[in-house]
């Protein structure tokens, strides 16, 4: 594996696994829905030039109070155009947040577009007393962009296939 495919995210199928069609793949991932997975997997419309889109819809908890109040959307995608003469799923991955802020969130103060790989991680604690009394600190929110990319790559390379990342274009 070479530097441009650690930075791409490309990772290839165990040597002995016999690569399926491209239908049997495209319904792997497919499949994936309603797995108690996070995200949901379509067929990509024509506009987003793939053949299947990942999404993942995330309203983080809000913080502060009143005015100063904000809270952050963000959306995940992972467009994935599969390319049978190389048995390889071609990846995109998009990322946006809009952060809105004010008592009822309405207003949006700012956006944020990013593409390629980029994990991310998010979590949230608040601090309550424990069985014992003291004070503990306890998580109230979690994130982490790998929920959605392992399950999507794992079945692609358990079909035989290679999940080949990219930075700017499929």
């Amino acid at each position: 594996m070479g530097v441009f495919d650690r930075l791409t995210g490309t990772k290839y199928p165990d040597s002995g696994v016999a690569p399926l069609p491209a239908m049997e793949v495209r319904a792997a991932l497919l499949a994936l829905n309603g797995t108690g997975v996070p995200f949901g997997v379509r067929n990509a419309r024509p506009a987003e030039t793939a053949d299947l889109v990942a999404e993942w819809r995330i309203m983080e908890p809000a913080v502060g109070s009143s005015l100063s109040r904000k809270q952050w959307e963000r959306t995940l995608k992972i467009r994935m155009r599969l390319v049978t003469a190389t048995r390889e799923v071609r990846t995109l991955d998009e990322q946006w947040a809009v952060t809105w802020a004010g008592d009822s969130p309405r207003r949006a103060v700012s956006r944020e577009y990013g593409r390629g790989p980029a994990p991310r991680v998010s979590k949230q604690w608040t601090y309550e007393r424990g069985p014992d009394g003291r004070r503990r600190k306890v998580e109230t929110f979690s994130f982490d962009s790998r929920e959605m990319k392992n399950p999507l790559r794992n079945a692609v390379l358990d079909a035989g296939w290679t999940w080949r990342g990219a930075l700017f274009k499929l």
